[in-house]
């Protein structure tokens, strides 16, 4: 195997366990932890501000729309490279090229209103690619980086530190951005986080230390144009299907859904036949852990339940309970705050106590807590009924949360850590324009046309007790779910693991 010339700091072996990190793998992993939450903020802090800037720029809804799907069909195609990326090429250049992107799509957003206004939306639609190719890499480098870094005592707190990332992120990104539009031009979306990731890349430059081996693996042209129809057909179709609200002539979203159900196939294969050379875009002996699998399909149930409702709520509290954006925003937070706060301790509990006596306690709170948010959230709900009862599905889902990552990800072996971070960072992408669509389209069929108290509390109630009939699927799933025995030996014969 041929290795990047500059020396990686070395990764801790897994015996004997160090008692603390050193202080260079300290600076990484703060420095990715911090740059994450900074670019998943952004992932979601535009979309409150979509009415200013159609208005401003005379965009029609559909048009207007592109800046959130332009967004995530990148994501949607990048993350699958990551893999790839992770083993071509060092931390460091993985690391800097990705917030590189980031500022660069940030600043040219940021300076969209300086061109005439015909040209102001093709470039902040560039200004999204770009900050999407960028962020699409943090997670699952972030992911790798822990379990290359981090021993398995110790895990379980540091996956819980991701979770303050991935929750509590994108639920201030909608209030900030509520904020910053409510008193600034929307252009200061883009500046004020502009110095974030100038900030985030200097010190990059500065203190990223390589923490894995490179190897010169190929690249395969065929995965990468089957990871595009398949990975972005699923997302767009998804997408535009929970869109699909009114009468609008668009593309069918089944057809985009059906390319890519053909493409995922035809990838699937691909990959079968490339991983016996190890030359695989994203390596699918990771599915050969049970550990992996089971984790990753209780996942694609919750982040579907997650996305979804973080979605829909914002509906019922605004169209049915009277309440403004920022009301909406602040209704919302204490529940991402407490999923997120809640992530390091939980992860400290995993490392004493394993995963099942969180997990099945969070798969049956889950599944209560959207029984109750279906039957109590009517139109003449108090609006602490819906913190309360926010609250206590976030409580569930934080007992799930960092447990299901660190078991998923410590059932894999080392040699798999870069595909399975890109694995689940692309199955979370599918869950939640899965979830989002499925609530969506049930709430808008039952809300119908006519926006009142009464029909938006219909439409609520029928997209909850669907996601409270799969939250059952949650808890038949926390059952199969145990710690993964150490995987840190060598990989076994036809690297089939368990």
């Amino acid at each position: 195997m041929s290795t990047d010339a500059s020396a990686p700091v070395p990764a801790p072996s897994a015996t004997p366990e160090p008692a603390r990190l050193s202080p260079a793998h300290r600076v990484v992993l703060a420095l990715l932890l911090a740059s994450a939450f900074v670019v998943m903020l952004n992932e979601t802090i535009v979309g409150v501000a979509l009415p200013t800037i159609m208005k401003d720029l005379g965009l029609d809804p559909v048009t207007g729309q592109f800046l959130v799907t332009a967004y995530m069909l990148t994501m949607a195609v990048v993350i699958p490279l990551t893999g790839f990326l992770m083993k071509r090429f060092t931390t460091r250049a993985v690391f800097i090229g990705a917030i590189s992107l980031f500022v660069a799509g940030t600043a040219v957003g940021g300076a969209a209103t300086l061109l005439p206004v015909s040209a102001q939306f093709g470039v902040l639609l560039l200004a999204r690619v770009l900050q999407a190719a960028g962020t699409g890499v943090m997670t699952p480098l972030l992911m790798t980086s822990i379990m290359t870094l981090v021993p398995p005592a110790r895990r379980g707190v540091m996956m819980g530190l991701i979770g303050v990332v991935i929750s509590v992120a994108p639920v201030l990104g909608p209030l900030a951005g509520g904020v910053i539009v409510t008193y600034l031009p929307w252009p200061a979306l883009f500046v004020i986080v502009l110095p974030l990731g100038v900030i985030a890349l200097l010190l990059g430059i500065w203190r990223m230390a390589d923490i894995t081996e490179t190897s010169r693996v190929p690249v395969d042209v065929l995965s990468v144009i089957l990871s595009i129809f398949a990975f972005g057909g699923l997302i767009y179709g998804l997408s535009t299907f929970g869109d699909r609200v009114d009468d609008r002539e668009q593309l069918a979203p089944w057809v985009p859904i059906l390319v890519g159900l053909v493409a995922l196939g035809l990838f699937v294969w691909r990959q079968l036949r490339l991983q016996r050379t190890d030359s695989a875009l994203i390596d699918l002996r990771i599915f050969s852990s049970r550990a992996f699998t089971w984790s990753v399909i209780t996942m694609v149930v919750m982040n579907a339940i997650l996305f979804g409702s973080l979605t829909l709520l914002p509906f019922y509290i605004q169209e049915g309970l009277g309440a403004d954006p920022l009301q909406s925003g602040l209704m919302v937070m204490p529940g991402g705050l407490l999923m997120g706060l809640a992530g390091p301790v939980v992860g400290g509990l995993y490392d004493r106590i394993g995963p099942r006596p969180l997990i099945i306690p969070g798969a049956f709170i889950t599944t209560a807590a959207l029984w109750l948010m279906a039957f109590l959230f009517t139109p003449d709900a108090s609006k602490w009924t819906v913190v309360a009862l926010y609250l206590v599905l976030c409580a569930g889902l934080a007992l799930l949360f960092s447990p299901l990552f660190t078991v998923a990800m410590a059932g894999v072996h080392p040699k798999y850590y870069t595909y399975a971070s890109a694995g689940i960072s692309t199955v979370q992408q599918i869950a939640g324009a899965l979830g989002t669509s499925v609530f969506m389209v049930i709430y808008a069929s039952g809300r119908g046309t006519e926006i009142t108290p009464e029909s938006v509390a219909l439409g609520t109630h029928g997209a909850l007790v669907v996601a409270a009939i799969a939250a059952i699927a949650i808890v038949v799933l926390s059952f199969f779910i145990r710690r993964p025995a150490p995987q840190d030996g060598p990989v076994p014969a036809g690297a089939m693991l368990h």
